[in-house]
């Protein structure tokens, strides 16, 4: 094994050791909301703000997200054993539009295996993960539990959302509040189904 297959294997599992199941996760985010904190290293009062606007979007996302029953078949079709490392943080948006998803999706088969670590505790690992140069999140790392090696990514948006956020970027040139917009009422409407199919591409078994 090379240095830098070592390096990224010491760093998996250094994420592993100090990752948490999604129902730790989501105590964090209600022990932020109660605390009024953030997880992260920007503690600022619009930090803050976004963690408590999440966790109000995840707890709807928790009762309300449905996956189809065509979608449950090919999950369940899914023949590996892996373990989604998903790099996420309280304040992140689209981590509470998607990770939801993400944990739906794995509980449905009893062979892949959820854990959820900060950004900024694990800056090393994300530097491993970066999306165009940035420390975008959420970010699902897909390891085969056998070899311990990285099969693919996910992340950090949904395939309709980036390819929105493209579109408008050629059109206006800067991200705006209009923007946001759309995003939320994007998010929305999709009700989840774009980031199922593309977890159902990650596995395979679209």
């Amino acid at each position: 094994m090379d240095t830098l297959t070592q390096n990224l294997s010491t760093l998996l599992e250094s994420g592993i050791t100090n990752s948490m199941p999604y129902p730790a996760y989501r105590a964090l985010m209600a022990e932020m909301v109660d605390t009024h904190s953030t997880t992260g290293l920007d503690k600022s009062e619009s930090m803050v703000g976004y963690t408590i606007l999440n966790e109000q979007r995840m707890k709807r996302w928790d009762k309300t997200l449905k996956v189809s029953v065509d979608a449950q078949e090919k999950i369940a079709n899914f023949k590996g054993d892996v373990t989604w490392l998903v790099l996420t943080e309280s304040w992140c948006g689209d981590a509470a539009h998607v990770i939801p998803v993400i944990n739906k999706v794995a509980e449905l088969h009893p062979n892949i295996d959820l854990k959820l670590v900060l950004r900024d505790d694990n800056d090393e690992l994300m530097q491993q993960f970066l999306t165009n140069g940035g420390k975008s999140i959420p970010k699902l790392i897909m390891i085969d539990n056998a070899s311990g090696t990285v099969i693919d990514t996910f992340g950090p948006r949904p395939t309709g959302v980036t390819q929105l956020i493209k579109d408008y970027m050629e059109a206006h040139g800067a991200i705006t509040d209009e923007l946001k917009e759309k995003l939320q009422g994007w998010y929305n409407k999709d009700k989840g189904q774009n980031a199922i199919q593309d977890l159902l591409t990650l596995l395979g078994v679209a």
